[in-house]
């Protein structure tokens, strides 16, 4: 069965080009537009892993990790927080807000890949 992943990103071009890069990863995608869609269908759907966008409209990623990491289904979940900004800038706060790890823009197919996959067999493992 394959693993569920919500993907939270406001910028068509990027979702466009993380969808093509997940295209053969085996994770069953679902595609949230801005942080309070990505946050509703968190709630509608438990998803094993989400990779979420910094800034976006609506609700930016530092109140989206905040919100999700106070639902108990995603107490543990891994949450990957992207960032076109330097990320030692914004890695203590995305951390203390509950992200799991951080990834600078614009992101490198293996790269990506290969945390996604850490994370969700650490998951499996736990």
């Amino acid at each position: 069965m394959a693993l569920s992943l919500l993907l939270v990103e406001d910028n068509a071009r990027t979702r466009e080009q993380i969808l093509e890069m997940l295209a053969n990863s085996g994770f069953q995608v679902t595609v949230a537009v801005d942080g309070l869609d990505g946050l509703n269908r968190a709630r509608k759907e438990c998803f094993d892993i989400v990779l979420l966008d910094h800034k976006m409209p609506l609700m930016d990623g530092y109140m989206l990790l905040k919100n999700l990491r106070e639902e108990p289904e995603y107490d543990s979940t891994p949450l990957v927080f992207m960032t076109t900004s330097e990320p030692n800038q914004v890695a203590d706060k995305a951390v203390r807000f509950g992200a799991t790890v951080v990834l600078g823009k614009p992101l490198q197919a293996d790269v990506l890949i290969s945390h996604l996959r850490d994370l969700t067999k650490r998951r499996v493992v736990a």
